[in-house]
């Protein structure tokens, strides 16, 4: 089923995304090659091009579909792109995208600097929109993430982390953007307010269920798979909606079990497994499924406000495999 989701996406987004390709290499022309090698480096990784085609078909869904929906779209891009170069530097991760993260590389001043120019070309190509609106919504994006690191970091390690808390961060580290690309489209086009609302709405469900699901996958994917290794999120003291549900529900011998491994940032793979084991027996998976499941429905629910079209149904099939997918 999920194969099948996928390649009904893909077959109606290649174009799409051959042009997004081009946009994004086009307009990444820094006067220092040094940068334009580092934003390479993980721009042209393989990445799935997620928010540039939801700001694309949220746009053409209202009615616009002028080919300048393709330029724009590449904001959404630059700015996921910068904050995954600074958020490798700050969480020490090795791997991005099955490739040896940018700071591993290089020096993580460059890295840095490399995601500020990023961020710049971002708010660069929304001043060309010619909308005071997408650069609120933008700069709102950028202050909501910054705030987003900065709670995971304060955080690191907490095994008291609360449900509501970590709802908060993934709400700022992921949603936002989603939710931003979505509400933009609505923008650019300028959509009546009952449907750039319900586009709102949409990302920002679909941006929970997305986090939601990623979370998951660093205890039910394989290396190959996740582009890293399992157990990166608890290595870096993360503590995700699966975890936070088991220990919630753990007797006392299983969570002073559950602590020792988590507090071990070496522990081996045997120890993963057998937390992997535990928090399934403890019901974390299926509650962070369920919960992803539900955002995915309040999402498509969402698109209602909208006739059908080839965007609507694929913006609904981007619902449905952001919980189905394995990467």
């Amino acid at each position: 089923m999920t194969a099948d989701i996928k390649q009904q996406i893909i077959s109606m987004v290649g174009p799409d995304l051959e042009q997004v390709e081009a946009a994004l290499e086009e307009n990444l022309s820094p006067n220092l090659e040094l940068v334009r090698e580092i934003a390479s480096h993980l721009l042209f990784a393989g990445g799935k091009r997620l928010r540039p085609l939801l700001m694309i078909h949220a746009a053409r869904m209202c009615g616009y579909a002028t080919g300048e929906e393709i330029l724009f779209s590449t904001i959404f891009e630059y700015l996921h792109a910068a904050t995954l170069l600074h958020d490798d530097v700050v969480d020490g991760a090795d791997m991005r995208r099955g490739k040896p993260a940018a700071h591993t590389r290089w020096d993580a001043p460059k890295v840095v600097l490399t995601g500020d120019f990023l961020l710049a070309r971002a708010l660069n190509v929304a001043a060309r929109t010619g909308s005071p609106k997408v650069i609120s919504v933008i700069a709102r994006i950028t202050q909501e993430m910054s705030q987003g690191e900065i709670d995971q970091l304060e955080n690191k390690g907490r095994p008291d982390l609360t449900e509501d808390e970590y709802n908060r961060i993934i709400e700022r580290k992921t949603a936002v953007l989603i939710q931003g690309a979505c509400r933009s489209g609505a923008i650019v086009a300028n959509a009546p307010e009952k449907k750039e609302t319900a586009l709102t709405d949409y990302g920002y469900h679909l941006g929970m269920a997305f986090q939601m699901a990623d979370d998951l996958l660093d205890y039910t994917a394989t290396a190959e798979e996740l582009g890293k290794n399992p157990g990166a999120d608890i290595r870096e003291g993360k503590l995700t909606l699966p975890l936070i549900h088991s220990l919630a529900n753990a007797g006392p011998a299983d969570r002073e079990w559950i602590l020792s491994v988590i507090q071990d940032s070496e522990f081996d793979p045997d120890r993963f497994a057998g937390l992997r084991d535990k928090i399934s027996d403890l019901g974390g998976i299926a509650y962070t499924e369920k919960r992803a499941v539900r955002h995915v429905e309040t999402a498509i629910k969402a698109l209602s406000a909208f006739e059908d079209s080839p965007s609507k149904t694929l913006l609904s099939l981007i619902a449905d495999y952001s919980i189905q997918r394995k990467v």
